[in-house]
């Protein structure tokens, strides 16, 4: 009777374990031949962007999906990991089409076959134009590329890159600052200077990804033979990016442990960031994590995934589960709650994350699907994020001030602050009027910091759509005025960079016509 009463238990527990981990579903979105990565507009979440592997990237905005680029004829494909990686679409995308890829070339691309490329395109006069911006040697082995791309929440480009491929960091690039193998790099868009070196000591950062709340990073790490990884460094203030210099060990280490065959360069070598989570390859039967390689998510935004809103979100491509961790809150610190969400999908090679913040996991068997909550997210409206979750929620609704022009809906953003220690709290109010010029629109966004007290002179930051798009001074009224192009909806913010201090998010939807 003793154990009849413990199986009933039991059984309960695991009802309602399943039942939580039902909460999110995943809807396929559809099929393509072997998509690698998803993102959207970052100016229309509906506008979506699947990579595909042999050079292919597929516009899918309403279920009839077209090529919106197709650079098959520079990438060297597909041998091992080679491909089309990952693209990240300008902050300025919907205006500008310019777009960021990562992949690795043949020699149509200018360099030896495998070597790692990373390139801007845009059209002219209907012609897709390539524009270079960094060439990585990687012709000896097929894998370890890395090739994610990501906007920072400064508005700089940040890539990864493996280590060089083969096993055990047989280049020794991981500790090596001669080389911008086995790292993150940085390159700032606007200033024409190369890419240069952020954070070193990786293996193969096949995904990482900013918390787009936060600007938090998460860098999935594959690991050899033993051990996968997630480093974790938060932001230490609204627009910057953190983790300079930072050396996350490899080949030294794996995981929290020292690697079994540590290069000559680990010699003497101290100081290592240490991950925020690891798991082993071996199964430990607890239904705890395992696999053979790790795929990176995103930490969840989208607030109708209920209790997954705040957790990072992350898979085994060799397993298929999809797990969720909740991330540290300091720099340093451990993740805990590492759980199962009850959903799985064959061979995970990436998840993506639409300008809206719906989130999406990639099958190498062809699908992509799209994370569900109860109530599905709408992008055409704000939700607030649900009471008691964790992590920073941004944002009400109200009216637009001084506008002029067709505006919908806007979300509020002219009372946020971050108090800074020691200091009186600083607003900052945005306003926004619509404009026409030509056939376009555009948008004149007023700042306006109070009290002013000695702000004049400060330097204040303009975000859309979550990236770094300006920055001025403001006047001896502590205002600034920017003028950005603008389609149908878009999101501002304002920041001022040396203080932490930051508006609410302000939404514009321009109305439809009336017919």
């Amino acid at each position: 009777m003793r154990w009849t009463s413990r199986l009933a238990m039991l059984a309960v527990l695991l009802s309602f374990s399943s039942a939580r981990a039902a909460a999110a579903t995943l809807e396929p979105i559809g099929d393509f031949s072997q998509p690698i990565y998803a993102t959207s507009d970052p100016a229309d979440p509906n506008r979506l962007f699947v990579v595909e592997r042999e050079g292919r990237v597929i516009e899918d905005a309403t279920g009839a999906p077209t090529v919106l680029a197709d650079i098959s004829s520079l990438v060297q494909c597909c041998e091992s990991e080679r491909g089309l990686l990952s693209i990240a679409p300008a902050p300025d995308f919907h205006s500008s089409g310019r777009f960021y890829a990562a992949y690795t070339g043949n020699v149509s691309a200018g360099s030896a076959k495998g070597d790692i490329h990373v390139d801007a395109f845009h059209r002219e006069s209907g012609s897709l134009i390539r524009e270079p911006i960094l060439t990585v040697g990687h012709d000896v082995n097929a894998n370890h590329n890395g090739g994610q791309l990501q906007f920072g929440p400064d508005g700089n480009l940040y890539i990864s890159t493996g280590d060089g491929g083969g096993g055990g960091d047989p280049f020794e690039s991981g500790q090596s600052l001669s080389t911008l193998l086995g790292k993150i790099l940085r390159f700032d868009p606007g200033s024409g200077a190369g890419a240069k070196i952020w954070s070193y000591g990786l293996r193969n950062p096949w995904r990482f990804s900013f918390d787009r709340s936060s600007g938090d990073m998460a860098i999935a790490d594959v690991g050899q033979g033993s051990r996968e990884e997630v480093d974790y460094v938060p932001s230490p203030a609204p627009g910057v990016v953190g983790g300079s210099g930072d050396n996350y060990g490899w080949n030294c280490r794996e995981g929290f442990q020292p690697y079994s065959a540590p290069g000559a360069s680990c010699t003497g070598v101290t100081g290592f960031t240490e991950p925020a989570f690891d798991y082993p390859h071996t199964d430990p039967g607890d239904g705890t994590a395992h696999g053979c390689s790790i795929t990176g998510g995103y930490v969840v935004r989208d607030p109708s995934l209920g209790d997954l809103y705040g957790r990072y979100l992350y898979a085994d491509y060799c397993v298929g589960e999809i797990r969720s961790l909740a991330l540290p809150s300091t720099a340093g610190g451990i993740a805990s709650g590492d759980r199962s969400e009850g959903l799985s999908v064959s061979h995970p090679v990436s998840f993506g994350e639409d300008s809206c913040g719906r989130l999406y996991v990639v099958s190498q068997a062809g699908t992509v699907y799209r994370f569900v909550g109860a109530m599905p997210a709408s992008c055409s409206e704000p939700v607030a994020a649900p009471p008691g979750s964790p992590g920073p929620s941004e944002g009400g609704k109200g009216p637009l001030q001084g506008t002029k022009g067709p505006i919908e809906r806007v979300e509020q953003g002219t009372k946020g602050s971050i108090e800074a220690a020691n200091a009186q709290p600083v607003r900052l109010r945005l306003s926004a009027r619509a404009h026409r010029v030509g056939d376009g629109k555009r948008m004149t966004v007023s700042v306006l910091a109070t009290p002013c007290g000695d702000l004049s002179g400060t330097t204040v930051q303009l975000n859309q759509g979550g990236h770094r798009v300006d920055e001025k001074r403001l006047d001896r009224n502590c205002s600034a005025r920017f003028r950005r192009p603008f389609d149908r909806r878009s999101t501002f913010r304002a920041l001022l960079p040396d203080s932490g201090y930051r508006s609410q998010v302000l939404t514009i939807a321009l109305a439809k016509p009336r017919p």
